[in-house]
């Protein structure tokens, strides 16, 4: 299906909304029905129908289309968080006494789920380096039942390969689940590599503008209905309209945008790999990467985060250079407009910080909408700082 037709065409029905450029917020909780008959069919049958908005809404549903057709599957939900959508996929597929494989240092939401809810009934999970299959088939016990990925993760960016990940588990009639929140279905599409349910969060790139929290989760049409009637509809962490409406504003703008950070960032990397108080930079997409061959091999691209590895003795040093930064500011997240940074010791205990931990020197850094030359400007009066 063309770009161009799903961003700005599918799921527009704009006869049935006054021939409106953009589609209306549907702000309203329920739905009228004529005949007693059709409200029978719509309780019997909500997943097809609109009856309460905490199950589908009219402007939802649009948003679910497109972000269904950009992953390249059958149909999607939208919540109100990534990490929303991740319980719903993990519990949909899991009971007492299940078993799940995972990457190592999944997002922090993702672990929080694994080792502190679902050892309340007795599931537990392994993690590995995903890095390589071999790890995935030493972990796999009868009762395992989910193998969750995230391809590129969000600090090192190690990558799984997700063809020979998700062959292995339809051998074994394991789910796979792949957090894509790095690539956008843009630069990567893990359902059509045969992951079963693939995640993101729709806060980044997809929102773009870092004013709406959100969370999508494609697959087969089969499993999302699953999930729709089970964890969804129970738990209520479906998008409110207006944040879909957000949502489906962003996704007009979302080529031109990935295009451009993507120019920015390669601009970016050039210029940190040349300075000397860099040690390292990761970036899937440099030649220098661990994994560039697999990146590249099921990757379109990649933009706007990376890492580097500050030379720093001490962490006063690196506190130094991210306080110094006068246009590139300290949050988490990406994909916004704005650059971000994050230095790895925030994190850690003044008084653990190990200097000679390439991990406690890490600073990840987000390229947004600034010209490359604005960033680097901005970098290099940092670096002199330190």
């Amino acid at each position: 299906m063309n770009l161009s037709y799903i961003i700005n065409e599918l799921a527009e029905d704009r006869a049935q909304y006054f021939n409106a450029i953009a589609p209306p917020i549907m702000q309203s909780s329920n739905f009228v029905f004529d005949t007693v008959d059709d409200m029978r069919k719509a309780f019997a049958d909500e997943y097809s129908t609109f009856l309460y908005s905490r199950g589908k809404n009219p402007t939802v549903d649009i948003l679910r289309k497109k972000l269904a057709a950009l992953d390249g599957a059958e149909d999607c939900l939208v919540f109100n968080s990534g990490a929303a959508a991740i319980f719903a996929a993990v519990l949909v597929n899991v009971k007492a006494g299940d078993h799940i494989v995972s990457v190592e240092k999944p997002y922090t939401w993702a672990q929080k789920l694994f080792n502190e809810i679902l050892p309340r009934f007795n599931i537990t999970t392994t993690y590995v380096d995903g890095r390589y299959i071999e790890n995935f088939e030493r972990a796999i016990l009868p009762d395992t039942k989910i193998i969750y990925l995230e391809s590129p993760n969000s600090w090192d960016y190690a990558i799984q390969d997700l063809k020979a990940v998700a062959e292995l588990a339809r051998a074994e009639n394991i789910i796979t689940i792949c957090d894509n929140s790095y690539c956008s279905p843009l630069y990567q599409q893990p359902y059509l590599l045969g992951i079963d349910l693939v995640l993101q969060s729709g806060t980044k790139y997809i929102g773009g503008h870092s004013d709406t929290v959100a969370g999508v989760l494609s697959g087969s049409r089969k499993m999302i209905e699953k999930i729709f009637y089970l964890e969804y509809l129970n738990i209520g962490s479906g998008i409110q309209p207006f944040n879909a409406w957000l949502l489906i504003r962003g996704l007009r703008s979302l080529p031109a945008r990935m295009e451009r950070i993507t120019q920015t960032t390669y601009a970016v990397v050039e210029f940190l790999q040349q300075h000397p108080r860099i040690e390292k930079v990761l970036f899937p997409f440099s030649e220098s990467f661990p994994q560039y061959e697999l990146a590249k091999q099921q990757m379109k691209n990649a933009c706007g985060l990376l890492t580097f590895v500050l030379k720093a003795e001490n962490i006063d040093e690196i506190e130094r250079f991210c306080e110094s930064l006068e246009h590139i500011l300290m949050a988490v997240s990406w994909g916004g407009h704005e650059s971000l940074i994050i230095p790895k010791c925030s994190g850690v205990p003044k008084e653990n910080f190990n200097p000679a931990s390439e991990e406690h020197r890490m600073v990840r850094l987000y390229c947004g909408l600034e010209d490359a030359s604005y960033l680097i400007n901005d970098l290099r009066q940092a670096f002199d700082k330190m």
